[in-house]
């Protein structure tokens, strides 16, 4: 096994939720890579429009190397609330992926250019100076966040599963195999959720 730097593993699970996250828009109509799935409006399009917003914000202006055009961040007060995390009808899925691609080429030119003891400061409180290592094992964490939200959401809009093209990190079965390991799920939880007695509850 070849040593790595720590920037050099940072950088790939980096990379890792970014590829992860297009792989998820592949092959759905307009529709579906927009349409909110959760109560709170959780959609395909608005999460690689939201992590362009904060690859242009925590690795461009934050360390001095604003990102021309970068759409804000809601959080930082300067758009309305949540605007970043659904695409309006007149922003196409081009445009969005193309801007998301470009804020990322951004973010490895300050990570090629800046010693990762380098100190940014994030224009809003409570952590207001932070290092380029902080910053990039932030994007980290909250880039697979929402690859991790990406993952429930296609597989609602058509059961498409799976971490990577070429492996899906999913165990083996068929259809009528996930479905009775869902049911067993089901009656397991039922069964806890009965208490000491073990009885199932009925189903709603």
């Amino acid at each position: 096994m070849t040593a790595t730097d720590a920037g050099t593993d940072l950088r790939l699970y980096l990379q890792d939720a970014r590829d992860s996250l297009l792989l998820k828009l592949e092959g759905l109509s307009e529709y579906d890579v927009r349409r909110p799935l959760t109560p709170t409006g959780t959609n395909l399009l608005g999460l690689v429009k939201h992590l362009t917003g904060a690859e242009a914000m925590y690795f461009g202006e934050t360390f001095g190397r604003p990102l021309p055009g970068a759409q804000p961040l809601w959080i930082t007060g300067a758009a309305e609330s949540n605007a970043d995390l659904w695409a309006t009808p007149e922003e196409t899925r081009e445009q969005i992926v193309d801007g998301y691609r470009r804020a990322c080429a951004h973010s490895d030119e300050t990570l090629d250019t800046l010693p990762l003891d380098t100190v940014g400061r994030v224009p809003w409180p409570p952590h207001s100076e932070l290092t380029l290592h902080r910053i990039l094992i932030h994007m980290i964490a909250e880039s697979h966040r929402h690859v991790g939200h990406a993952d429930v959401v296609r597989e609602l809009v058509d059961g498409s599963v799976g971490q990577r093209a070429e492996g899906d990190n999913m165990a083996p079965g068929d259809g009528d195999w996930w479905e009775q390991y869902r049911n067993r799920v089901e009656e397991a939880a039922r069964k806890a959720s009965a208490g000491d007695s073990g009885k199932s509850t009925t189903r709603p």
